[in-house]
């Protein structure tokens, strides 16, 4: 029996002009690539859209450097900052 794999939990942030069909674009991309969504917060601060997920790479069929270039071309087909890490290294950077 093969072992189980842990979680590889990754951050993956979304900025850009609030427009329909975003979370549905992103969330489509992450079922893809066999990834689990296990937490999102989103926010509309006026016209701007906010939005952090927490995904489990654990089972994924495509590596970090991979999804960071699909979730490039969403972003840009969408005009979107989208940005994706590894959660120990986000923290870090977010420790205050």
């Amino acid at each position: 029996m093969a072992a189980k794999k842990t979680s590889q939990i990754c951050i993956v942030t979304v900025t850009g002009i609030d427009k329909v069909g975003i979370i549905a674009r992103l969330a489509n991309a992450m079922a893809g690539a066999n990834i689990n969504i296990v937490d999102v917060n989103q926010k509309i601060m006026e016209e701007h859209f906010v939005m952090t997920m927490a995904i489990d790479m654990a089972k994924a069929d495509i590596d970090i450097v991979k999804l960071k270039k699909k979730l490039d071309r969403i972003g840009d087909e969408m005009s979107l900052k989208i940005t994706v890490q590894d959660a120990t290294i986000f923290k870090a950077m977010h420790r205050v």
